[in-house]
């Protein structure tokens, strides 16, 4: 994604008022929720013309960012390559985070047990740490496997060096997280077999949002 795209994300995540999320309980949590709502006027910002999908329409298509981190095996992992011309969910986050993180993967597990088999074996799901410290290869395959273990396509942890886990998030046109990871972002995009992404997701959405739109997405591709 050239730098002014980044800019545009940026600048309408801000608006949105979904830039980071505050990953904890009490305070924290409800004003993280306040952010995530984007079923008032703010949010709209977001939306394309037609509205097409239940998660939020992006008014320009996102390319499918170019990083290579360092997978649960130890092996290397380009994004690019490994997920291109497949639908793929992307999300930023770390393992200890107590609310957002579970329920967003809880969600997608949710969400490819309800699409079409076919199709859900065709869906690659990528999660890159924001806590590398923390996130080592074998804390993250221990986390994801709590949530794919009946999945035909098991989900891929990615963690890295801060500077490599940064250029992804700058890649990818989220905002870059903060305090050591627990402040990142929260959404989740679906780029589709074109290598682009039309939608995302936030903590508004449910499974149901997340598993209509893969169709929609699998089916315009």
């Amino acid at each position: 994604m050239t730098a002014p795209a980044r800019g545009r994300l940026a600048a309408l995540l801000l608006s949105a008022g979904l830039v980071l999320s505050a990953c904890g309980s009490g305070d924290d949590t409800a004003a993280a929720d306040e952010g995530h709502d984007h079923s008032g006027g703010a949010a709209a910002s977001l939306e394309g013309p037609g509205d097409e999908y239940a998660g939020i329409d992006l008014r320009d298509p996102y390319q499918r960012p170019s990083f290579t981190l360092t997978d649960t095996t130890g092996a290397d992992y380009d994004f690019a390559a490994a997920t291109a011309g497949r639908p793929t969910l992307l999300f930023f986050g770390y393992t200890n985070c107590p609310d957002v993180c579970p329920t967003t993967m809880a969600d997608v597990a949710l969400a490819l047990r309800d699409v079409d088999p076919a199709l859900a074996g065709q869906v690659q799901v990528v999660f890159v740490t924001t806590d590398p410290a923390a996130d080592t290869p074998e804390v993250l395959a221990e986390y994801l496997g709590r949530f794919d273990a009946d999945l035909p396509t098991s989900f891929v942890g990615l963690t890295g060096s801060q500077d490599a886990i940064d250029q992804a998030q700058l890649s990818a046109g989220v905002p870059l997280a903060e305090d050591a990871g627990r402040l990142h972002s929260s959404l989740l995009l679906l780029y589709g077999t074109d290598d682009q992404a039309h939608v995302a997701f936030d903590a508004g959405n449910t499974a149901r949002d997340v598993a209509g739109d893969l169709a929609a997405v699998a089916g315009a591709s």
